[in-house]
């Protein structure tokens, strides 16, 4: 799989996350966050599995024996953190604006090399520190966040984007060691649904016929979203480094404000604008950087 390959499922990735902002937020008219992102999860699972069944089935139990341990343990640590990345992002939406949610949701990009160091004592590229800070402000001029108040759902969104941090790293992690990225997607999604399933019960009351109303938004938003993309994202971090991943990642808000613009006729303002251009910049920064050191050493 070439380095080529993997952006280009990343920025797929994030242009589906980016689309499907706006079935996340218009599903909850009638059901609430866990249900909602219970039945996506459950759609995401069934659409990805028969894939993994078809491509991946003669290597999938050969890859989990190779290190059954670490499989299980990157499983309850991708699985925990995507359910409360995803579940909180949900809620937050409840309690919060779009805006809001769109510019501290790109916290997980900073905090990604930090926590890398932390865990791993990895360090990331000089260009990374850069290519954040353009990455944060462009979101700040695309997410008009200047004319927000701090509400209510931002801590969860806060707190939201400190899980995507961890699934973002430990995506990675398992991309170095194990090659079944279409079953452990399937299987993610599976534990989230499950996880997501628990918590409606307990704290939401779930209406199959509200289920029903919303149905379009979640088979988007599962299919596509919760299904194609999160497959999609271990793809792209088969070549892609975890704290890179994470600025292309932060595109999510550009194709998020495109699609509010051509679907929902939202007014697309200068600021705007030249925040798609920064967070562009900054992408494009923290990929050729690093590639300018390998040339001059040939």
């Amino acid at each position: 799989m070439s380095k080529s390959f993997s952006i280009f499922c990343a920025l797929v990735t994030t242009f589906i996350w980016g689309t499907a902002f706006i079935a996340q937020d218009t599903g909850m008219d009638n059901i609430g966050p866990l249900t909602f992102n219970a039945s996506r999860f459950v759609v995401g699972f069934i659409v990805i599995f028969p894939f993994a069944f078809i491509f991946e089935r003669h290597k999938i139990k050969k890859e989990i024996q190779s290190n059954k341990y670490i499989f299980f343990k990157l499983l309850i640590i991708m699985g925990v953190s995507l359910f409360l990345g995803t579940a909180l992002q949900q809620a937050s939406l409840k309690y919060t604006n779009v805006a809001n949610a769109a510019f501290f949701t790109v916290f997980y990009v900073p905090l990604v090399p930090i926590l890398l160091f932390i865990i791993y004592s990895k360090k990331v590229h000089w260009s990374i520190w850069p290519s954040i800070l353009l990455c944060v402000y462009g979101v700040y001029l695309l997410s008009n966040f200047a004319d927000s108040q701090v509400m209510l759902g931002d801590g969860l969104v806060i707190l939201c984007s400190l899980f995507w941090a961890f699934h973002i790293i430990f995506a990675g992690k398992f991309m170095e060691i194990f090659d079944i990225p279409i079953f452990y997607a399937a299987v993610q999604a599976l534990v989230v649904a499950s996880l997501s399933i628990i918590f409606a019960l307990l704290f939401e009351e779930i209406n199959f016929a509200n289920i029903i109303l919303e149905s379009t938004s979640i088979i988007y938003a599962g299919a596509l979203s919760g299904g194609i993309a999160f497959t999609l994202q271990m793809f792209a971090q088969k070549n892609i480094e975890e704290a890179p991943a994470a600025i292309i990642y932060s595109l999510e808000g550009v194709f998020a404000v495109i699609a509010a613009w051509i679907i929902l006729n939202q007014v697309l303002e200068l600021d705007n604008i030249i925040g798609c251009i920064l967070i562009l910049l900054a992408v494009l920064f923290s990929q050729l950087a690093p590639m300018k050191k390998s040339v001059n050493r040939l």
